[in-house]
């Protein structure tokens, strides 16, 4: 069982949950774990104002235990995963993705992906060791700062070389890490847009701005009339849209049209979508209706990679934007999901509220309650026999978990009856409540 492995790496408060002396065990673990299987760790951060503080505790411990370094700055996660796949490299990205400055979070990757559950394990044991382990003098690993992401430039630019735009668009970076290489790879394409929230100091990555906050973005799509905007969260893993009406549009969508598109050019394996438990019941009643079959996963997108990889399918992911395009990358990528899509809008000839006015939505309603004690909530009782009376309701499909990665209880409800699913899901919430504060 992981003690310091969430569902998306190590994750918590700066100086509190996650500290320097654990991201300095963690570079000499990955250092001791890898080495001799590969020669070199990428390390690369968001915009966050712990991220050097970091890198350079990461950076001390791998080189102490003999393993070479390059240091590649701010870059998105997606173009690390890339970057240990074209240098066959382990990778650590320093971020929280779509949370507040005050956390921060180590992600561990190697060869385009993120490392299994057995090896984060194996990880574990060696930082939780009493001492870490250092190399003779005369190995210790060498420091290097590299301009490796021009190679990720070059092959987002050249995927997509000569993508059609008939569109006027703005896009919002959260302040954060997809502001380092957006405006750059949307210009080389010659695309219509206007990059809002890209002046990030340290502390306001995910501040009213990016994905986790899309009105922000939606009211200046409505008052400056772009034809639609674009959404990253702080590590650009993740990408989401706002239509011309400022409607957020989210990835159950974005993966539904997509894949279509993908079908008709013959690109989708298997003629088959994965995504997780959280998706809409209207997604997959969409995808059917156009002989693509839907399998779903626990939450996670390692888990929807796993799924992926299993049954050959090359597109899946999250409601919240994190979509992985086998074809195109290992891992979710906020920059060429947004290509994707406008690529799609142009195949079709539609726009992003035509195609994505044709997928029916149930109701449905996702709850996050802060709780003290996840582990507490959810082996209590009294929500034990909550979640058995809903067992065999077939009127509404009901999900409740603890986050991977926040000090939260996360609720879902869907079904066809708006009121019962609003009912059901303040019932739980109410729960969770009464039991935490006791």
């Amino acid at each position: 069982m992981k003690r310091l492995f969430g569902t998306d790496g190590i994750r918590g408060i700066v100086n509190d949950e996650l500290t320097v002396d654990l991201a300095m065990r963690l570079g000499n673990s990955v250092a001791r774990l890898y080495n001799g299987k590969y020669k070199t760790l990428l390390i690369a951060m968001d915009t966050r104002s712990s991220g050097q503080m970091f890198e350079a505790a990461i950076t001390t411990g791998a080189i102490s235990a003999g393993m070479n370094v390059i240091q590649c700055g701010v870059i998105p996660t997606p173009s690390l995963a890339f970057l240990t796949k074209q240098k066959n490299a382990v990778g650590v990205m320093i971020s929280a993705s779509h949370n507040p400055s005050i956390y921060n979070g180590l992600k561990v990757m190697a060869q385009g992906y993120k490392i299994p559950d057995e090896e984060e394990v194996e990880i574990e044991n060696l930082i939780l060791k009493d001492h870490m382990e250092y190399s003779p003098y005369g190995e210790i690993g060498t420091v290097e700062k590299d301009s490796v992401k021009e190679l990720y430039y070059d092959y987002v630019i050249n995927t997509f070389k000569g993508i059609k735009n008939s569109f006027r668009f703005a896009v919002d970076t959260g302040n954060g890490a997809a502001g380092a290489v957006a405006g750059r790879i949307f210009k080389e394409l010659e695309l219509d847009c206007d990059i809002y929230f890209n002046s990030p100091d340290g502390f306001n990555i995910n501040d009213r701005c990016g994905s986790t906050a899309p009105e922000t973005i939606s009211k200046i799509v409505r008052e400056k009339r772009y034809d639609f905007g674009v959404l990253f969260d702080g590590d650009a893993d993740r990408c989401l849209f706002v239509d011309k009406n400022g409607t957020l549009v989210d990835g159950d969508k974005l993966m539904a049209i997509n894949a279509v598109k993908m079908k008709q050019q013959t690109r989708l394996t298997g003629e088959t979508v994965v995504s997780t438990v959280m998706s809409n019941l209207g997604f997959e009643e969409y995808l059917r209706g156009r002989g693509i079959k839907l399998y779903r996963t626990q939450v996670g997108d390692k888990y929807v990679l796993e799924k992926m990889l299993e049954i050959s399918s090359n597109i899946g992911g999250e409601q919240s934007g994190h979509i992985i395009m086998l074809d195109r990358s290992t891992t979710g990528d906020g920059l060429i999901t947004a290509l994707e899509t406008i690529d799609t809008m142009e195949f079709f000839s539609k726009t992003i509220d035509q195609l994505v006015g044709e997928i029916p939505e149930y109701p449905q309603v996702l709850k996050n309650v802060a709780v003290k004690d996840k582990k507490k909530i959810m082996t209590d009782e009294r929500m034990t026999a909550a979640l058995k009376k809903y067992e065999t309701n077939r009127e509404i499909r009901l999900l409740v978990r603890p986050s991977g990665t926040e000090h939260k209880i996360r609720v879902m409800t869907e079904g066809k009856d708006e009121k019962l699913v609003s009912e059901t899901a303040q019932e739980f919430v109410e729960l969770i409540d009464i039991i935490d504060k006791e």
